[in-house]
């Protein structure tokens, strides 16, 4: 283990205070935003959801959810299938096993930050 790496495991501090040497770990800055980690967060949690339910879950606008979405969906954190029922559209969001996993890493993360700051 590279002594910047020892030194971040040892104080997860070190990454949220932008720890300046490299290798030290930081937070997934696409997970970490408020909306797509309510968005991640919420499918962990679903099978699936389709576009209304999230976008009521989270109060969000439509352009804001599908934003924020189209970002998660290019970094491969989740999976978008449109359909129709009828006439009518609908579009479903799942977690991808990347996502699961970016997410578990961010708790993972998180929960070492919140350690750290409770030994002090």
């Amino acid at each position: 283990m590279a002594d910047a790496a020892r030194r971040a495991a040892a104080d997860p501090l070190r990454s949220v205070a932008g720890g300046a040497e490299a290798g030290a770990p930081e937070l997934d800055r696409l997970i970490h935003e408020r909306v797509r980690l309510g968005i991640v967060s919420a499918l962990a949690v679903n099978d699936s959801l389709a576009f209304n339910e999230l976008k009521d879950m989270l109060a969000l606008t439509d352009g804001n959810l599908s934003v924020h979405a189209r970002k998660l969906e290019e970094a491969g954190y989740v999976e978008c299938t449109k359909k129709f029922e009828g006439r009518v559209p609908r579009t479903e969001f799942r977690l991808t096993d990347s996502g699961r996993g970016a997410l578990e890493a961010y708790l993972n993360h998180m929960e070492a930050i919140i350690q750290a700051v409770r030994d002090r």
